[in-house]
């Protein structure tokens, strides 16, 4: 039995109010739904996900670090922080492992500020305007380089 290459999902600040926060922006999924999603899609693409969120950049970066060797890869929303923190690209850019960065919105129509990422010059693409879709989209990116196609025999 060969082991699933396992994929880490970080959610970023204020990420826990999603269906109740904004939803003219963000929609009415909730980050639970979210979840569940991306476990079902995981699953079908033949991988494992540790799934998290905090409100507190410290504790992203503690995340980051402690799944640091343990995965093959990272889906991060890291909402706010993707447009203020060197600590979170720090920590992402001292793993050896393709990051997809995925936002609900698409920022570039946003506010200005929202259009400078400290994150996009280490991924290995940006979803943005997706909405949850966004987050099936980064697993199967993934997927794509982490998971060996089928051989035909």
């Amino acid at each position: 039995m060969t082991s699933r290459p396992l994929v880490a999902v970080l959610n970023g600040p204020n990420l826990n109010l999603l269906g109740t926060r904004q939803p003219e922006i963000y929609g009415r999924t909730t980050l639970a739904d979210i979840e569940r999603r991306c476990r079902v899609v995981a699953q079908e693409l033949g991988l494992d996900i540790e799934f998290r969120q905090s409100n507190h950049e410290g504790v992203l970066v503690e995340h980051i670090q402690e799944l640091r060797g343990a995965a093959a890869g990272f889906v991060v929303n890291a909402a706010a922080y993707t447009h203020t923190s060197v600590a979170v690209r720090d920590a992402l850019a001292a793993c050896d492992a393709p990051l997809v960065e995925v936002h609900l919105s698409n920022v570039y129509a946003r506010e200005p500020f929202r259009h400078h990422s400290y994150l996009s010059d280490i991924a290995l693409a940006v979803i943005t305007g997706c909405g949850p879709l966004g987050y099936e989209f980064a697993l199967s990116a993934l997927a794509h380089r982490l998971v060996p196609a089928p051989t035909l025999s």
